[in-house]
């Protein structure tokens, strides 16, 4: 079962991505925050113009002329326009901008993982996987609208008390006595926050993970009448989900509370100082208006906490996606095979998962054209060695070749053209069944599908669906037997010099078994099969049985010599 451990990760990680995933919106986020800088600037302008257009007003009553009034009215009514205008060119951008960098995150996450392979499930649950690539992705895609969002944001205060100090410098004196407290509150709330939301996050992927597990287990769940003891399991960081919510909320209105305490005061000594300088004909009333607006801009703490906690929220979700990032893709060579062949050898293979040595030492000879029945309790590395043999998985020691070439230098065209493989639990891709039988690239023509799908014994129960070939896999009624078939003719259907059974017949009754044997023999002649068997009968069909022990090759020769050894039958529980 996949558990989701933590490596350590460089500590820029999260902000590389962020800074990555903002080029990739480089245009929209400059759009995004010329728009949001303008937003500002009308917001900025229009208490300069009411405290005009009050100041004219009040001139125009005493003299009898409003010429002055009507203009700077007019000037107070475009501001306005021009900011709900840019309002909504803002929303807009921020909408699109954020989708977009989403799909990117997503699409990047998915493309990694894939060119990781099967290891990355072996490292995090796929539960996690996929609360990860949906939710986190999303919230780390919103950081580039709200780092254009978080800039307009801080011109506002900043362009406010350059507003003050053009007014009288004492304005603007007054207020940056009080600002180093606003700047302590943000400070604590940015780092008490990081903290809260990243242990929130990691929390909802362990239940993602574990509500992965439940799904997958839905029937032995279901047979063990054991649905309470899960929904526990499942649900059991949910006291902690909640604590690190609260907490996280806490921090947050405990930051406005703060905010909103300290504001005010300073709102007050603005708008104290801004009438004696009136009183004393420094300023204008208009200028007063404007002096008591500018406070409230320049104290807009609210707006920056807002904006602030989202950007929190996309680093620690962008520091998730980088964990999944942090693992190495699987490199390929260049090299390429000998032109026939089907030799494969594993020399000395060790490899250690969870701290356990699960293959010590293993070596083994597949020859070329032969047949190789790979058995062992459960638990001995079987699948793990029919993983190595065709490199989805490296070993930690030794090597794999095939035809003499390590498969580590092969290119991925190659290999993964010469290499075919059928599993236990066969995934449908592909969309129709004439699909999940070809796929794969490059793609067998439909003669060869339909002639595998014989091969396979898939071609009967195919060809009476209604729609056959082009019956849509999510409509069809299979079995797990039927699915299995699917995934044999899949392999059949594929070209190359060797071909890796995995326990591929398992769910098959023992006459569909026997014929799909034959097939296999006479529809791959001249390729190599690694077989990994669980009944005796199939063991008995190949030319050579490897006996794994422990983690050890410990015999290799024909059934019939193994059946001789009373281990060796129990291995098949006789």
């Amino acid at each position: 079962m996949a558990t989701t451990t933590t490596r350590p990760r460089r500590p820029a990680a999260d902000t590389r991505l962020l800074g990555t995933a903002t080029r990739y919106s480089a245009a929209r986020c400059t759009a995004l925050a010329l728009c949001a800088v303008a937003g500002s600037g009308a917001a900025l302008f229009l208490p300069f113009a009411i405290g005009h257009a009050l100041d004219a007003v009040l001139t125009g009553h005493l003299t009898g002329r409003d010429t002055d009034a009507t203009r700077w009215i007019l000037v107070c009514a475009a501001l306005i326009t021009a900011s709900a205008l840019l309002d909504a060119v803002d929303g807009v951008l921020t909408g699109t901008t954020n989708a977009r960098t989403t799909a990117w995150l997503r699409g990047r996450v998915v493309r990694h993982v894939l060119a990781v392979g099967p290891r990355t499930t072996a490292r995090f649950a796929p539960g996690d996987l996929v609360a990860r690539l949906i939710d986190n992705a999303a919230h780390a895609g919103v950081a580039p609208a709200t780092f254009a969002a978080l800039l307009a944001a801080l011109v506002t205060p900043v362009g406010a008390v350059v507003a003050l100090a053009l007014i009288d410098g004492w304005l603007a004196v007054v207020f940056v006595l009080g600002a180093p407290v606003l700047f302590l509150l943000l400070r604590t709330f940015v780092r008490v926050s990081s903290d809260c939301v990243a242990r929130y996050q990691r929390v909802q992927g362990d239940i993602a993970g574990r509500l992965g597990e439940a799904i997958g287990g839905a029937r032995t769940i279901a047979a063990a009448r054991t649905e309470d003891k899960e929904a526990a399991r499942v649900l059991r960081p949910l006291p902690d989900l909640s604590h690190q919510g609260h907490r996280m909320w806490r921090v947050q209105g405990r930051s406005q509370a703060q905010a909103v305490a300290v504001a005010p005061l300073l709102q007050i000594a603005v708008a104290a100082v801004a009438g004696h300088l009136v009183l004393h004909h420094r300023i204008s009333v208009g200028d007063l208006l404007a002096a008591s607006r500018y406070a409230v801009l320049a104290t807009g703490v609210g707006m920056l906490v807002g904006q602030l906690s989202g950007l929190v929220r996309a680093r620690a979700a962008a520091g998730r996606l980088a964990e999944v990032l942090a693992e190495p893709e699987t490199r390929y060579g260049t090299d390429q095979l000998p032109s026939e062949g089907g030799l494969l050898e594993l020399r000395g293979v060790k490899v250690t998962r969870g701290g356990r040595t699960v293959l010590d030492g293993v070596d083994l000879t597949v020859p070329a054209g032969a047949t190789v029945a790979v058995v062992g309790r459960s638990g001995a590395g079987k699948s793990l060695l029919a993983s190595l043999a065709g490199r989805l998985a490296d070993p930690d020691e030794g090597d794999v070749r095939l035809d003499g070439v390590p498969l580590a230098s092969l290119s991925r065209t190659e290999l993964r053209r010469e290499v075919g493989y059928a599993f236990e639990r066969p995934a449908l891709l592909g969309g129709t069944l004439e699909g999940t039988i070809g796929f794969g690239a490059p793609r067998p023509t439909p003669a060869r599908v339909r002639e595998a799908a014989c091969a396979a014994r898939a071609d009967t129960f195919v060809t009476r669906l209604p729609d056959g070939y082009a019956t849509p896999c999510d409509d069809a009624p299979l079995s797990g037997g039927e699915a299995q078939r699917l995934g044999l003719a899949r392999a059949f259907a594929r070209g190359g010099r060797l071909l890796i059974l995995d326990d591929a017949m398992s769910s098959l009754d023992t006459v569909t078994e026997h014929h799909i044997a034959e097939a296999l023999l006479a529809h791959t002649p001249h390729r190599s099969r690694l077989v990994i068997a669980h009944r005796a009968a199939t063991a008995a069909r190949a030319d050579a049985v490897a006996w794994l022990h422990d983690g050890r090759i410990r015999a290799v020769g024909t059934h019939a010599e193994l059946w001789q050894l009373a281990e060796y039958r129990e291995v098949f529980g006789a």
